[in-house]
């Protein structure tokens, strides 16, 4: 276990998470095409998350991409997953992606989650710089950047693509870590 908050534990990934993986993104499927659709369609069956997970703790291992599960301490139910990812170790920086299941939207544990892995990140990783990029349509998530002290720093034009959409401008957040 990485930290626990409230009622809340976030740890890293695992292989035996492939099935509580595959859970959450079937029964988040609608929330997570839009903006996470390779991480539904990798794991959309058993077999396929099983693969994901397996090739996530190997990215894990190497420092390539950090995927950490957020999951409620009582009953381990998966409840969100975070990304630290794209990396770079040589100006020390990485991007934030997350989601969260559409039962614990709007409490406020993203929030919770996102600080607590930016001080991990800061303090443990080294990392200097954290990024969120989010669409403007997205307010909760742009809430969840601005509430951790993140500063809009531009628009990115024509930034991502959703499957079966026109280009989308995206919004760049951006947190250094203060010594």
């Amino acid at each position: 276990m990485i930290v626990s908050f409230d009622s809340y534990y976030i740890d890293i990934i695992q292989e035996k998470d492939a099935w509580s993986i595959c859970d959450f993104v079937v029964s988040n499927e609608d929330r997570l095409k839009r903006f996470f659709p390779q991480t539904l369609y990798q794991n959309l069956t058993p077999n396929l998350a099983k693969s994901f997970a397996t090739k996530k703790v190997k990215q894990f291992s190497a420092n390539e991409e950090l995927v950490y599960l957020l999951k409620e301490k009582k009953s381990h139910q998966l409840v969100g997953i975070i990304y630290i990812k794209e990396l770079d170790w040589e100006i020390k920086q990485g991007e934030f992606a997350y989601c969260i299941g559409y039962q614990f939207e709007e409490k406020g544990i993203t929030t919770k989650a996102v600080r607590l892995l930016s001080e991990y990140a800061f303090k443990t990783l080294g990392l200097k710089t954290l990024q969120i990029i989010v669409n403007k349509s997205n307010i909760s998530s742009i809430k969840v950047a601005t509430n951790n002290n993140f500063t809009w720093k531009e628009t990115l034009l024509k930034e991502y693509t959703p499957p079966g959409e026109d280009t989308l401008d995206m919004e760049l957040y951006e947190l250094y870590h203060e010594r």
